[in-house]
């Protein structure tokens, strides 16, 4: 932890950051305030903005309080936004759009005005009970972690403090305003926003907020699964994701919302004749965001980290003293797609990330570069829109720490890029057809449309495949052999 000269060092830059940042948002800022100051209100800058402002990351969504109830911000917002949205108005949260010019720039905000509220569950229902305070202390006082209950009153820039957030940050700490007990008793979901906001933001968690999460991690089952899914979506997308994760395996968080993960702790055979799977796993979400090239993909980092959750259900201690996972990538698809289905993930994220899970041992069949063309065609049409992303978690699923097996499994995988590369320039790999069409097999027949045209489709496409691009005439003519053969 940081000495006391350190902290009043950190606090220092922290506060000159912030004023920075605040200056920079100011036309829009403080031409809000100044609104509702005359329709008789208050205003403040609040919550996650204040804490980017002091870390100097401050962006265009700006999070506001207000002593207005939800009706009154929407009279004073409305003329002023160029869009307004009422979405959240039953929790007290009326959302807007503005266009500005800040400096020499026009930048877009997206804006939420928020009515001081306390919420809190029930132990009976999935929603939150909302009530409106009167007071901005009422209000920050409810609010998850001291980092992100600060305010800041505006026009005048005042800071509002009264938990030590600011301390808080300067010492990369999380911590509650109140008891972590309340807290979470209040909204459990709070914590899997400590792992969130640890993976986020590279704070560790104070030890009072851990022991909370450990002994109250059952009350996690009363949230919806649509809040848990988006509060996860946001941890695994983050900068260090595994220090989230591990955090939910640790404190027992996990079991109940992908229990999949603790589960892949498996014990060692006595001769440890199989990796720490659950290590491993982790190793492969880094590994693929290293290799990610357009900012955090979701759907590879959710398949590197679902990619071995077959092989407790499939281990087997073999006679010879090897253990096996035969056909875990099968077994881990499926259940992938159950464990996404039950966290109402899109329908087709579900297929693409169950799709790379199941695919992602293909590549071992490989070898040195035994496979024929047929089989790397195959390979690409079986990955289909999702080849980049299954080179990556394939590349990726490499941890062994013998540099020579390293190596060599990299080599061969560049030389199966190469001639990847090789027969698309050929061949159009991307869009492998069977050199006739529907249609043409139609009238090559003599049939109308029903299953006999499917079945020589695809008995065409396997030729196409497994030869190659056969050209007209050498396809009818195989398409008569296998007509003729039909009986």
């Amino acid at each position: 932890m940081p000495n006391a000269n350190e902290e009043t060092s950190a606090l220092s830059q922290a506060q000159d950051r912030a004023v920075s940042e605040l200056l920079r948002v100011a036309p829009v800022a403080d031409d809000l305030a100044r609104r509702f100051q005359e329709a008789g209100f208050s205003l403040a800058l609040v919550g996650g903005s204040v804490r980017d402002a002091l870390l100097g990351r401050l962006g265009n969504d700006l999070d506001f309080t207000t002593d207005a109830r939800p009706q009154d911000v929407l009279k004073i917002i409305r003329p002023w936004a160029d869009a307004v949205w009422d979405v959240g108005i039953a929790f007290g949260t009326v959302g807007a759009q503005k266009e500005a010019r800040v400096g020499d720039t026009d930048r877009s905000f997206q804006i939420e005005v928020t009515t001081y509220r306390s919420e809190a569950y029930d132990r009976t229902s999935r929603k939150p009970e909302v009530s409106y305070g009167d007071s901005i202390e009422e209000d920050l006082v409810r609010r998850d972690f001291t980092v992100n209950a600060m305010a800041v009153a505006l026009p005048e820039k005042r800071f509002i403090d009264p938990h030590g957030g600011r301390a808080d940050l300067a010492a990369r700490v999380l911590r509650t305003p109140g008891t972590p007990e309340e807290s979470f008793s209040d909204d459990p979901l709070r914590m899997m926003r400590a792992a969130r906001f640890a993976a986020q933001l590279d704070f560790e968690v104070a030890p009072e907020v851990v022991t909370a999460m450990r002994e109250m991690a059952g009350r996690i089952e009363i949230v919806s699964a649509e809040r848990v899914r988006d509060e996860l979506n946001k941890l695994i997308l983050s900068s260090h994701p595994r220090k989230g994760l591990s955090l939910l395996v640790d404190t027992g968080i996990a079991e109940y919302v992908l229990p999949e993960l603790p589960a892949l702790h498996l014990e060692r055979d006595e001769h440890h004749r199989h990796k720490d799977v659950y290590d491993h796993t982790l190793i492969v979400v880094e590994q693929a965001m290293a290799l990610e090239e357009d900012g955090p993909d979701l759907t590879l980092r959710l398949a590197a980290l679902l990619h071995d959750i077959g092989k407790p259900r499939t281990r087997r201690f073999e006679k010879d003293g090897r253990v096996s996972f035969h056909h875990h990538e099968m077994v881990g698809a499926k259940m992938t797609k159950k464990r996404m289905m039950a966290l109402k993930y899109s329908n087709e994220l579900v297929k693409d990330v169950s799709r790379l899970v199941e695919l992602h041992l293909r590549f071992h069949g490989y070898g040195t570069g035994e496979w024929t063309d047929s089989a790397v065609r195959r390979y690409v049409r079986d990955a289909g829109p999702l080849l980049g992303r299954l080179h990556k978690l394939t590349r990726s699923d490499c941890t062994t720490r013998n540099r020579r097996k390293a190596a060599a499994l990299s080599r061969a995988y560049d030389g199966l890029e190469d001639r990847i590369a090789q027969l698309q320039e050929q061949e159009e790999l991307d869009a492998i057809r069977p050199d006739l069409d529907g249609n043409q097999i139609m009238e090559i027949l003599g049939v109308k449309p029903g299953p006999a045209v499917g079945q020589a489709y695809k008995h065409l496409l396997e030729l196409r495949l497994e030869n190659g691009p056969m050209g007209y005439d050498a396809a009818v003519a195989a398409l008569k052999e296998w007509w003729a053969g039909q009986g």
